[in-house]
C-alpha cells in the first residue's frame, strides 16, 4: 500500500487489488492493466483529470468512510500540483507491485524507472533552454521576422497595372 497527502490535507491509501481494479474499470471504464501493455503510463501521465478519476476509483471505499464521505467532486477540488504527482506515483507503483507474474513485475518496473528517467531529463532540457536564454532568443527571432513581414502594406490596386 501506497500514501499520498492531497491539498486539503488529508491522507489517502492507494492499494491496488482485485477488487479496486474492478472498481476503476466500472467507475471509470479504464483497465488499469493496460499498463502492463506500455499503453496506460502515458495517459495517466499525461491526463490530470483521467488519473484523479482512476485514484478517486481506487480510493471510492475510504472516501464513502469518512466523515463527512469525499465525493468525487472535493476530492477533485484537493488534487493539484505536487498531490497528483504523489498520487500518480502512488498508483504506478502499486501497480508494479500487483502484476501477477513476476516478469511483469520486473518489467514494469523498470518501464516505470525509464518513464521515469525520460520525464526527468526532458525537465532537465527545459530548464536548461530556459536559464540559458535560448528560448527567450528564438521568441525574439519569430517576433522579429512576424513583425518584419507584417509591417510591410500590400500593395494598393492603384499601384498594380491592368489588363
Amino acid at each position: 500500500m501506497r500514501q499520498f497527502k492531497d491539498n486539503a490535507g488529508r491522507t489517502w491509501t492507494v492499494e491496488i487489488n482485485v477488487a479496486a481494479l474492478k472498481r476503476v474499470r466500472g467507475l471509470t471504464g479504464i483497465d488499469l492493466m493496460q499498463v502492463i501493455e506500455g499503453t496506460l503510463i502515458e495517459k495517466l501521465i499525461r491526463d490530470p483529470v483521467l488519473l484523479c478519476d482512476v485514484v478517486y476509483a481506487i480510493c471510492k471505499t475510504e472516501a464513502d468512510t469518512r466523515t463527512p464521505p469525499v465525493s468525487d467532486e472535493e476530492f477533485g477540488r484537493a488534487m493539484a500540483g505536487d498531490a497528483i504527482e504523489a498520487a500518480t506515483s502512488a498508483v504506478l507503483e502499486e501497480l508494479v507491485g500487483f502484476c501477477p507474474s513476476p516478469r511483469d513485475r520486473a518489467n514494469l518496473g523498470r518501464v516505470l524507472q525509464a518513464t521515469t528517467r525520460v520525464m526527468e531529463r526532458a525537465r532537465d532540457l527545459v530548464e536548461q533552454k530556459l536559464s540559458s536564454g535560448e528560448l527567450d532568443r528564438l521568441a525574439d527571432r519569430l517576433l522579429e521576422t512576424a513583425g518584419g513581414s507584417s509591417t510591410s502594406a500590400p500593395a494598393s490596386s492603384d499601384s498594380i497595372p491592368g489588363p
